[in-house]
């Protein structure tokens, strides 16, 4: 299933959601203008604002109730701002197919107008006017550097760990999702601990199975699809799970030439290391594991009632793990 259709149910939310963000953008600082225009006009799949929406749909919020946009294009300019900071990081030259705002514009402007979306968020957030909102958006927020700073000191390490590389996304990616949905039920129903449960483990799982299926693409994709250039992970020297399973299961050379790779990043070697990890079945161990992720988001949502909405979140789970970019 393309997402167009699994994002169809909340269609109107979501234009809602763009409004917002269109709105919010806007500062009488022409740089800021430019660059967050460019950003947030990049093609994303706007995933983040389009689950929170579907949670809330799906745990019955009423149709004229706008806090749930608001929530939706917060969770956006959180994320695009981490994407503007992790570009500057990596030294990334392209994402989803088009030159980075670094690239553009240069390390300096990507990092302040990256703090520029994360200071607009956190005013969005004190609008929903909920101390409970505030906190976990807080939390998640600080989670999010962690992760990155976790992310940083793992960069030409080749002896990360499963367990460690796990602790990444869970702060890197999987907590944003799950503040997202936990959110969403949160707004209506603050009081309802059971569905608020269900939603955090559906938003945490889902996160995960994106993640592992991202990194696996990393290795197996096509670069015109998925936007960007096959082995930016290795180029980074970024040991993500493909490299990691292969470290622990492969013979002495293999080992080694992956150590070689991750340790002095580049893509010099990606053909060899694409064989090792093809060898050690790193990439379907990988895939296997991202599967799980999403059945497990798939079982919570036994806790809410059958709806197009809660349908169309199962079809998701299933496309973060079954799509090719």
């Amino acid at each position: 299933m393309e997402i167009a259709a699994i994002r169809n149910p909340v269609a109107d939310d979501m234009s809602a959601v763009d409004g917002i963000i269109q709105d919010r953008l806007q500062s009488d600082v022409a740089l800021i203008n430019q660059l967050g225009q460019y950003i947030i006009g990049g093609g994303g799949k706007r995933l983040r604002p389009m689950v929170a929406l579907l949670m809330a749909r799906a745990a019955g919020h009423r149709a004229d109730d706008h806090r749930h946009a608001l929530l939706g294009a917060t969770l956006e300019l959180i994320h695009t701002a981490t994407l503007l900071h992790d570009d500057v990081v990596d030294e990334s030259a392209v994402r989803r197919g088009r030159d980075t705002a670094n690239q553009i514009w240069g390390n300096e402007a990507s990092v302040l107008v990256g703090d520029f979306l994360y200071t607009r968020a956190f005013e969005m957030m004190v609008e929903l006017d909920d101390m409970a909102v505030m906190s976990l958006f807080s939390r998640t927020t600080n989670r999010i550097a962690e992760g990155e700073v976790m992310q940083l000191m793992h960069v030409h390490d080749p002896d990360v760990t499963e367990a460690r590389y796990q602790q990444v996304i869970d702060r890197k990616t999987a907590v944003l999702f799950e503040a997202g949905c936990q959110l969403a039920v949160e707004i209506n129903h603050p009081a309802d601990t059971a569905r608020l449960q269900a939603a955090a483990a559906y938003g945490h799982h889902l996160g995960i199975a994106f993640q592992l299926a991202d990194d696996a693409l990393d290795y197996d994709g096509d670069a015109a699809t998925i936007g960007k250039n096959i082995g930016d992970d290795l180029a980074e020297g970024k040991p993500t799970l493909p490299l990691i399973h292969c470290m622990a299961n492969a013979g002495a050379d293999d080992r080694g030439i992956v150590r070689d790779a991750i340790e002095n990043g580049g893509r010099e070697d990606i053909d060899a290391v694409v064989a090792a990890i093809a060898r050690t079945g790193s990439i379907t161990y990988t895939r296997r594991l991202a599967e799980r992720e999403a059945d497990q988001a798939i079982e919570a949502l036994d806790a809410l009632e059958q709806s197009p909405f809660r349908t169309a979140l199962g079809r998701l789970a299933a496309f973060a793990v079954g799509r090719d970019y």
